[in-house]
């Protein structure tokens, strides 16, 4: 398939897109440097230069695809991930491209009972306030898009090779049961197999050790 991934060059989007050429995907990746980190390339993986922001941008590098990948990253600013995803939604009605998988992080929406205090009052209660509303607001875009989408809710990012087993989907159960934390390519290759996998179509499963 051809799918486009936003946020390409990011820690997670390195990931992703290895992922995706390994499962024999074509890839697109986009970003404001233009240039893929070292280690990717080659004729199944190109990449476009331009800004999320930009809507005309957006919806021309869309248009001919086959599935969307979400991974924006804003850090310890607020926003940017609501901003660009709505123009990436909008880029995809145009085009008529359905399939959008979107990275939000666990503790947002109905995974909240999942988080330990240090994270639900320390992290994202005053250390990541905005990054944390930003995601919220980001996943009611997604759900009210009208597009075949999947939320993709991982706990905290690990460096490290994959571990291959993890909890995945409603873990309101688990809470104190879990690391609450996600090796960055367990999650890339969790998100890649959702492309054309409808198990967890228009819900959004959290991700943990």
């Amino acid at each position: 398939m051809k799918v486009i991934v936003f946020g390409a060059t990011g820690s997670l989007g390195r990931h992703i897109v290895r992922s995706l050429l390994a499962h024999g995907h074509k890839v697109t990746g986009f970003s404001r440097s233009g240039v893929w980190p070292d280690g990717i390339g080659g004729n199944d993986a190109r990449m476009l230069r331009g800004d999320v922001l930009n809507a005309g941008q957006v919806a021309a590098a869309i248009e001919g695809q086959d599935a969307v990948i979400c991974a924006l990253g804003a850090g310890m600013k607020g926003e940017i991930r609501t901003m660009g995803t709505e123009t990436i939604i909008a880029g995809m009605q145009e085009s008529g491209v359905k399939r959008l998988i979107c990275l939000s992080s666990l503790g947002v929406g109905d995974s909240a009972p999942v988080l330990n205090f240090w994270w639900r009052r320390i992290m994202f209660g005053l250390l990541l306030r905005a990054a944390f509303a930003d995601h919220h607001t980001q996943e009611d875009l997604v759900k009210t898009s009208g597009l075949d989408w999947t939320i993709v809710r991982p706990g905290a990012f690990q460096d490290g090779d994959p571990l291959g087993t993890y909890h995945v989907g409603d873990l309101r159960e688990k809470r104190g049961q879990l690391s609450l934390k996600m090796r960055r390519a367990d999650v890339a290759d969790f998100m890649v197999r959702q492309i054309d996998n409808a198990t967890f179509l228009h819900q959004a499963p959290s991700l943990s050790y």
